[in-house]
């Protein structure tokens, strides 16, 4: 099974719109293995945007992140990197397509209210960064799975 983290930016929780967010990952069929509320600090904010170190909005990336708390959440399923990203919509929200999160709640490319791993590489390293092996859990069944997935 694949992996993905999706982090509730601090604009989400100062909306009012973390169990809105929720829902819309839940509604779609996503599994959640992993969910804490907490405070990004700057070690753990560097190493999380490295990839944007050498670009010019990679000070205020770090920042916002740091400004409020954030939910994070470790997902598991088939096709969850694509499923999640299409429920995201694209990063600028401007271009992001109604319905999808982002172009329903967000307007700026900078509050654009929730973080989606991109790749399944990045995925399984971003949930290493942001939990503990006992903060998540192994892979379970649900009843409603067999109504989600075929087999």
């Amino acid at each position: 099974m694949e992996r993905s983290l999706v982090i509730l930016k601090p604009d989400a929780l100062q909306r009012g719109l973390l169990g809105t967010l929720i829902g819309r990952l839940e509604a779609r069929g996503l599994k959640f293995v992993g969910l804490k509320l907490m405070q990004i600090d700057d070690t753990l904010a560097r190493k999380h945007y490295e990839i944007h170190k050498d670009r010019p909005f990679f000070p205020s990336l770090v920042q916002f992140i740091q400004s409020g708390p954030v939910v994070v959440i470790a997902i598991e399923g088939q096709d969850v990197i694509e499923t999640i990203r299409s429920t995201v919509g694209a990063t600028n929200p401007v271009k992001a397509t109604p319905g999808t999160i982002r172009g329903d709640f967000a307007v700026s490319i900078g509050r654009n209210l929730i973080h989606a791993s991109d790749t399944l590489a990045n995925g399984q390293t971003e949930v290493n960064n942001f939990f503990e092996s006992n903060e998540l859990l192994g892979s379970y069944q649900r009843d409603t799975d067999k109504w989600i997935f075929e087999a």
